[in-house]
């Protein structure tokens, strides 16, 4: 597969809570409410609140897939590498259209909020509004992203304000007097009516799952896509539920059923405090907010599904490139076109209410991607959120999506069964000749003996060695404390192997004989080349263990002769320099393979080998391979500020945070350090620990 051009990693949690945020806020609560409380009557409320719940599924599963898989597209990337490239076009394309549909339905709805106001012809204002979103896409996801957070941030300031200021006038009149007046008969038209608005209302929370799309862009993305993607639904329920219940109290039950203004209308009632129109006029700002982020977010995230599937050639790939700022400018400018034709050709409305039904078909799917992407077992497969309750938690997904999208009537369903048909013959008619990898449903079926693409699994390593290591990953405390050997270029592999399987013996509860044999006889992962004159060798034992790490230099270099290459790789020229062994138990499987990736990052440096000859000790050799912000060698002197710590226990040492000395170097001795080991005159200790708090120890010990 070709290599591609990545998206720049600029956006932040704030930024993550915003897009999906500000995806979800528009016609859902400024229009929908009345015409939803007239399917229903005032158990509206309760529909909002189940419907914040049914998308529960959704949201676990595009977390988890998007914390394991971070590429631009999104649904199209996880469908497309867990069911295979047929149904990636369906769910790209259908993805993107539906996206336009209903970024191009908030700019629309908007007109019913202005209107207030000013009488403007709202479809010119939609296309210019379309035209500066698209430019502002074009300009970097930095500053979209800026947009977005002011535009939410005001958006989230005003409801807030609202529904405080509502539930206060609501609880200053006679509540239960209301209440019973009101709420009766609380299902209004029956468990018919009551399920049928469940899954009207249900897309009001589709807008969660859109920060997918841009997962590449996220930093730290396995924190902040779950943690952004529940703080938005938190806010979103609690505004919807509560938003509601405040016009279905304050409102008369036939004047909000036909209330297409609806959050006005009722802020009319309890806003009036506020001097002149001040209160209509926040309502207008947030509509317009809403509107409007929704759009902004809709254009940011539709274009990353060209650009994702022009990677992958399933459409043509110039729409993979990225322009001067960094941008998928190609496939932005489309999406906006596109948006510009749907608002001067078509009731926008109706289409965006019939790509709805896609959008519950895509939720189905994605749950069913997750059960595929876990049972295939690919060890690369390694998200930083799981899934809770799996995998009853995406069967109810499915079936819930299923079920709303029976919900939305038979239009709904013939128009997704068009995309998905469309999308069918593009897929064959160009694509297929085009891509030759299989979804993980191949490495599903390869558990039966059947086949299985390779090449997944290579991708699926690649993304995890890009992700880089987690908070909790032992590798500075492995590297630390790592058997460090100098070697003669005389021995043979296996002889080094027992070398090392002796000393790893003396800290595991394995038998040296055990180690050397797994070692040995590990074919399957073999030595790994890695570049830079060195090869790694790793296993993993049905063992509860720390990661154990060697650290071989042969300095003469030793020939690759006999050696066992993984692939079989028998064509490189030079010898090896260095030999790291990698041992730590199968239950931590994605622990394993992420200090493996990282130790590949580490030796690819341009200047590994060079710094590897000239080191001078075993402490020169373990620094090559930690990250220097969170390491650090402390000569212990008589003169100078580590004078303090001569004679004093580990245990009782003050330092700072989370840092642990690994090892002490005395008189050419490895100590390995315990709470009652006392620090002598010119020990050498190697420290680890948080940037932060490695650089407050140079700070207080490292003489300048």
């Amino acid at each position: 597969m070709k290599k591609h051009k990545r998206l720049k990693k600029e956006l932040k949690l704030f930024d993550v809570y915003a897009i999906s945020t500000g995806a979800m806020f528009s016609s859902g609560f400024f229009l929908l409410p009345g015409l939803a409380a007239a399917q229903t009557g005032p158990s509206v409320i309760l529909a909002y609140f189940v419907a914040g719940i049914l998308i529960l599924p959704a949201m676990f599963s595009v977390a988890e897939l998007s914390t394991a898989m971070p590429r631009a597209g999104g649904a199209y990337y996880f469908i497309d590498r867990s069911l295979g490239p047929l149904f990636g076009t369906v769910g790209g394309i259908g993805s993107w259209l539906a996206l336009i549909f209903k970024s191009a339905f908030a700019l629309i709805g908007m007109g019913a909020y202005i209107a207030i106001f000013i009488d403007l012809p709202i479809t010119p204002v939609a296309i210019a509004l379309t035209i500066f979103f698209g430019i502002t896409n074009v300009v970097g996801a930095k500053e979209s992203s800026w947009l977005q957070n002011v535009m939410v941030a005001t958006l989230v300031s005003i409801l807030f304000f609202y529904v405080f200021q509502g539930a206060f006038a609501v609880f200053n009149v006679d509540f239960f007097d209301v209440v019973r007046q009101e709420f009766s008969p609380f299902f209004q038209f029956g468990p018919q009516g009551f399920f049928a608005t469940i899954g009207f209302v249900f897309v009001s929370y589709a807008g969660l799952t859109k920060v997918a799309s841009v997962s590449e862009e996220v930093q730290n993305p396995d924190r902040n896509i779950p943690l952004g993607m529940m703080l938005s639904l938190a806010t979103a329920t609690f505004i919807y539920v509560v938003g509601v219940f405040i016009m279905v109290m304050l409102l008369e039950p036939e004047a909000l059923h036909s209330d297409l203004t609806p959050v006005a209308t009722a802020g009319d009632q309890f806003l009036t405090w506020l001097p002149g129109d001040t209160g209509l006029i926040l309502v207008v700002i947030a509509a317009i907010a809403a509107f409007a982020s929704t759009a902004n977010a809709g254009i940011m995230s539709a274009a990353r599904y060209p650009l994702a599937m022009a990677r992958d050639e399933l459409i043509p790939t110039y729409f993979s490139k990225l322009g001067r700022f960094g941008t998928p400018t190609i496939a932005t400018v489309a999406t906006t076109i596109i948006m510009i034709f749907l608002l001067v050709a078509f009731n926008v409305e109706s289409v965006a209410k019939l790509a709805s039904a896609f959008q519950l078909l895509l939720f189905g799917i994605l749950n069913v991607s997750v059960i595929v992407m876990r049972e295939s077992k690919i060890e690369g497969y390694d998200p930083g959120f799981k899934s809770p309750w799996y995998p009853w938690m995406q069967i109810a997904g499915f079936f819930i999506s299923m079920f709303l999208i029976a919900e939305m009537g038979l239009l709904s369903i013939i128009f997704t069964i068009a995309i998905a048909a469309v999308s069918v013959v593009w897929y064959f008619s160009y694509s297929k000749d085009k891509v030759e990898r299989e979804g993980a449903i191949y490495h599903v079926h390869a558990r039966l003996g059947k086949y299985q693409h390779e090449g997944l699994e290579r991708e699926m390593r690649g993304i995890m060695r890009e992700k880089g290591l987690r908070k909790e990953d032992p590798y500075e405390k492995a590297i630390g404390r790592a058997v460090v050997m100098d070697l003669s270029d005389k021995l043979h592999i296996d002889e080094i192997t027992e070398k090392v399987s002796e000393k790893f013996a003396e800290r595991v509860d394995i038998s040296a004989d055990k180690i050397y044999s797994l070692f040995i006889e590990d074919y399957r992962e073999g030595i790994i080349p890695v570049g830079n004159a060195c090869a790694i060798k790793h296993v993993r034992v049905k063992q509860d263990m720390d990661t154990e790490v060697a650290l071989i230099r042969i300095k003469k270099g030793l020939p690759f002769e006999n050696i066992n290459l993984e692939n079989n790789d028998k064509n490189l020229d030079e010898k090896l320099n260095s030999l790291i062994y990698l041992m730590s138990s199968t239950e931590q499987s994605g622990q394993h393979l992420r200090i493996l990736a990282h130790l590949a990052e580490m030796i690819d440096a341009i200047d590994f080998k060079e710094r590897w000859l000239k080191a001078k000790d075993e402490a020169e050799l373990r620094e090559i391979l930690l990250r220097d912000e969170r390491f650090i060698n402390l000569r212990i002197r008589e003169e100078g500020p580590t004078k303090e710590l001569i004679d004093k226990r580990v245990k009782d040492l003050n330092l700072p945070g989370s840092t642990l000395i690994t090892v002490i170097k005395r008189e050419g001795s490895i100590i390995y350090a315990h709470g009652t080991t006392e620090i002598k005159k010119n020990d050498r200790l190697s420290i680890i620990g948080a940037k932060k708090d490695i650089n407050d120890l140079k700070e207080k010990y490292v003489e300048n």
